[in-house]
């Protein structure tokens, strides 16, 4: 995201960008990263918004109980950390915090079911 950030958000001149990031880099979709660099990478983006005008709105990450095509992640005590650290930094530099986890998470701190396809069955249906 950071990468594309100019491109994506800044280029476009919106009034406000809400970033959601991390749940990608703790299922290691591109290989193994440490907390401290997605956060440092959602710092940076905030940043570059913040210097450009824009007002930044900072989402907590999604629960995820499991990463099903990554067994053996653990995704609980990372979301839960990463989404402190972004808390933490939101509140020292006046920045709107937007908890979807408190929000949503079910028991296990995961998406309940009504939100979220396990892999081979299909959402449910609304009519």
């Amino acid at each position: 995201m950071l990468v594309r950030f100019r491109e994506d958000v800044i280029n476009l001149k919106p009034a406000v960008v809400v970033i959601l990031a991390g749940i990608n880099d703790i299922a290691e979709n591109n290989g193994p990263s440490r907390l401290e660099d997605v956060f440092g990478n959602i710092v940076s983006m905030v940043e570059l918004a913040r210097a450009s005008h824009i007002r930044v709105v900072l989402s907590s990450v999604l629960p995820a109980y499991d990463i099903p095509w990554r067994a053996g992640i653990n995704p609980v005590p990372k979301v839960a950390r990463l989404n402190g650290m972004i808390k933490d930094y939101a509140d020292k530099n006046d920045i709107v915090y937007l908890d979807y986890f408190t929000a949503i998470a079910d028991e296990r701190k995961g998406l309940p079911a009504n939100l979220s396809k396990r892999w081979g069955t299909p959402y449910p249906r609304r009519l």
